[in-house]
């Protein structure tokens, strides 16, 4: 029997780990968080006692109680129980809140943390033990019971006084302010036009280069409309530019430094195309192990940081692949250190690395997932450059003078491309990609007077600010120091899934409630969503880790005053101030309108409601002429048929409506059902049918005895069934899995799947854990964290409660 228990988050991690490990050690997955604060903790509550000390009241939930209890089995027979979840705040309380679940003494208990799951790194870590570090555990805490207070206060009032459904949250609120008033600026924003002239010159010898105007009469030249741009042109044609001046400079180019969480979000969607929530998610498997060539291992550090520094070790290998492969002018003397400039870097960690570079990626191209790879070559050719020598240019400007303007040529060429040869970092769009653009000029001397061939006249406008990408709000979330490593993904997807944010051509547009909620959060709530205010509390969570600072005392100076202005808020407002304007159009009955928000949009409403109810669209936003309007309404035979328009587009109703449902929609129709009855997973009672989600119109499946049941799934089920525990079979990607177990399902290559027994791998639950909670906090298997209802609630102590 083993005698040592090994607990880690997911089940990836525990077969790395295991590999590692001998007979005596035994590792167990704890699939991300095994308890938070309750889900639904009734009307008024928040799960955490604010009248005593802020006391938390943990629940574990139904789909975790199971491996809480396998855990704590294997640890009454375990003389050492080793908690190597991972190494940031979070896993430090993933640790903890296991220990706490799961009854495990404390002088049974050690900590152990590693920044690469390689058979050195494990060895090392189980070699120099430590106990739970009790400050990480009370920042991780604070901060989610900041979160929770924030998000059950404000969410209700936003409820209340805005629209049903909506959340506010510490930093999402913040997030969301941002993209609000970057959209401001642009609307606000007059362009201004302004015209360049790029004169085409040829030397005496007959060889052509281009020079731009820069200067009159010794200042800047400034033109404004195309008849002087016209002028100018024309004047310069007549002239020969002499030769002022000529400059050579040598420049040296550094490589940038490895990865960091956010620059990684960043660069994977500027170069791969992946929004900052997948980047995580590969980035995760990485980590957590795949198979190799040298077996099952980890094949990047951990992706949760904010550091740019890199171990010695790893730094000489770099220099060793380095001169291999490119030979020694490419090589560093000695490793190239970087210093983190991002505010608010704890720089506990090391940035993001290969485990080895030796592996380089064509040489796992068989062994990885497409995305797995392009991520994989990206950090690793990053690190690999981060360590090369520099780039050497040499730039060389020629300063001309014609009459009064004064000309300038410039070319860059390449002495030695050091880094570049493996790496050269991306850049956000309309940045100048003209810096550093190659080029030539021809041989030219003070004095040599050429010839105008031509000048070009062209039009400009100055821009607006653009919006902000997933990527450069990650950027700009990281330099106003709001948030951290953990949470750039969970935020920008939340900001998204809850219909504040959509994105288009990859930008992010505000949705009509966000200005609505934004503005009322700045009057009300001012100081709680500034940037300064969300990122001064994130250097109090820093100080809480540090020891330096006690998490309660921050709290109780913290939640009263906001729950006084939330009293006052309450009282004060109504849901009118904020979700109506006056008009100029009237109703049917001579009444005012005001232009209202509904849940999908602005329209005009009769300022007496609800004694006169009438509504109709914004002017030039009228649905388009359908078929069937006008005609009386075929279930009630009373109503007339009209045009409407609805959160899946326009449609045909009963203008009796609400005692009248009829309606026939134009473009996405209900989801077709399934042709073959799957039972549901979870009741055997139910069947899967297919639902639409309310808010996006995205198809899911659901148990038809909701809500009875509330089990719902993503995969579309095949007919098909897994022949280990007969569940449902569904496709994922291109492939399968069954949706009872989260077995891997091999698909055969032709026939019908419907009713056949398929076989699949070993049960995976991870691939089908329940999507994260509201408000819950991030599980580590694949980024979800457990539902469902809660079976024990236990204070921060650890001890069991009975439920009220």
């Amino acid at each position: 029997m083993p005698k040592h228990l090994v607990i880690v988050e997911s089940p990836a991690k525990a077969r790395t780990i295991e590999r590692y490990l001998g007979d005596d050690y035994r590792v167990l997955a704890s699939y991300g968080h095994v308890r938070d604060l309750p889900e639904n903790p009734g009307k008024g509550k928040f799960g955490v006692d604010v009248e005593h000390g802020f006391e938390p009241e943990y629940v574990v939930a139904d789909d975790r109680r199971k491996q809480v209890d396998a855990i704590a089995k294997a640890a009454r027979g375990a003389d050492t129980v080793y908690l190597a979840t991972d190494l940031d705040r979070e896993g430090e309380a993933i640790a903890w809140h296991v220990t706490e679940a799961a009854r495990v003494p404390e002088t049974k208990t050690r900590r152990v943390t590693f920044s690469e799951i390689t058979a050195p790194a494990i060895r090392e870590a189980f070699a120099h033990p430590r106990g739970i570090d009790r400050n990480l555990v009370d920042a991780q805490q604070a901060r989610r019971i900041v979160d929770r207070l924030v998000g059950y206060t404000l969410s209700p009032l936003l409820g209340r006084k805005v629209r049903s459904g909506l959340s506010a949250g510490r930093v999402q609120s913040v997030a969301v302010r941002l993209v609000v008033e970057r959209e401001r600026e642009i609307e606000a924003f007059v362009a201004r036009e302004y015209w360049t002239l790029r004169a085409l010159l040829e030397t005496a010898a007959g060889e052509p280069f281009e020079a731009d105007v820069v200067k009159l009469e010794g200042a800047l030249l400034e033109i404004d409309n195309g008849t002087l741009a016209e002028h100018h042109a024309e004047t310069l044609r007549s002239l020969r530019p002499r030769v002022a001046s000529i400059a050579t400079k040598r420049q040296k180019r550094s490589p940038a430094p490895p990865f960091t969480t956010s620059t990684l979000q960043q660069e994977a969607s500027r170069k791969l195309g992946f929004s900052p929530k997948r980047t995580m998610s590969v980035a995760q498997r990485l980590y957590e192990g795949v198979e190799t060539p040298d077996g099952h291992v980890g094949l990047i550090t951990y992706m949760r940081t904010d550091s740019v520094a890199m171990a010695g070790v790893a730094m000489g290998e770099a220099r060793e692949v380095i001169r291999e492969r490119y030979g020694e002018p490419y090589t560093m003397p000695k490793g190239r250190v970087y210093k983190t400039k991002s505010k608010g870097a704890q720089e506990a960690h090391e940035s993001i690395r290969p485990t080895s570079f030796r592996r380089d990626p064509d040489s796992l191209a068989g062994h990885l997932k497409p995305e797995e790879l392009k991520l994989y070559r990206l950090i690793w050719q990053r690190a690999l450059a981060s360590q090369m020598e520099a780039r050497e240019l040499e730039t060389t400007t020629v300063e001309l003078d014609a009459g009064p303007y004064g000309l300038r040529a410039s070319a860059t060429r390449t002495l030695f491309d050091g880094f570049s040869r493996v790496y050269t970092e991306g850049r956000d769009a309309r940045a100048d990609d003209d810096e550093e653009a190659e080029g030539r000029l021809p041989a030219l001397a003070e004095g040599d007077e050429t010839s105008v061939r031509d000048v070009e006249t062209t039009q400009h406008f100055t821009e607006p600010p653009p919006r902000y990408t997933e990527a450069s709000l990650v950027k700009a979330l990281e330099d106003n120091g709001i948030g951290r490593p953990s949470t750039y993904a969970a935020t920008i997807s939340t900001i998204i899934d809850r219909g504040y944010v959509r994105v288009e051509d990859r930008r992010l547009h505000p949705e009509p409630v966000a200005r609505i909620v934004t503005d009322l959060l700045v009057e009300h709530f001012g100081d709680y969503v500034d940037v300064g205010f969300t990122a001064k509390m994130e250097e109090d969570l820093d100080e809480v880790a540090r020891g330096q600072r006690e998490w309660v005392p921050l709290l109780q100076a913290f939640y009263p005053p906001l729950r006084e202005r939330v009293d006052e808020v309450r009282k004060t407002t109504r849901r009118r101030d904020f979700t109506t304007e006056p008009t100029d159009e009237v109703c049917s009955l001579g009444h005012p309108m005001v232009r209202r928000l509904g849940r999908n949009g602005y329209f005009l409403a009769c300022s007496t409601y609800p004694e006169h109810k009438e509504t109709r669209p914004l002017p030039g936003d009228e649905p388009p002429a359908l078929e069937g309007a006008g005609e009386t309404c075929p279930e009630c035979g009373q109503g007339t048929l009209v045009a409407k328009r609805g959160r899946f587009g326009p449609f045909v109703g009963c203008d009796r409506y609400p005692d009248c449902g009829y309606i026939r929609r134009e473009g996405p129709q209900p989801p077709d059902q399934l042709p073959f009855t799957v039972e549901c997973p979870k009741n055997q009672d139910g069947r899967l049918v297919a639902r639409r989600a309310r808010r996006t119109g995205n198809v899911f499946w659901g148990c038809s005895n909701y809500p009875k049941c509330d089990y719902t799934t993503n995969f579309e089920p095949l007919g098909a069934l897994h022949d280990a525990d007969e569940g449902p079979v569904a496709k994922r990607g291109d492939g399968a899995l069954c949706l009872r177990c989260g077995a891997t399902i091999e698909l055969p290559a032709e026939g019908d799947l419907v009713g056949r027994r398929l076989p699949g791998g070993p049960p995976d639950p991870a691939a089908i854990a329940p999507p994260a909670r509201r408000g819950g906090a991030r599980g580590r298997s694949g980024g979800r964290s457990g539902g469902g209802t809660s079976r024990r609630r236990t204070t921060r102590s650890g001890r069991a409660a009975t439920r009220a």
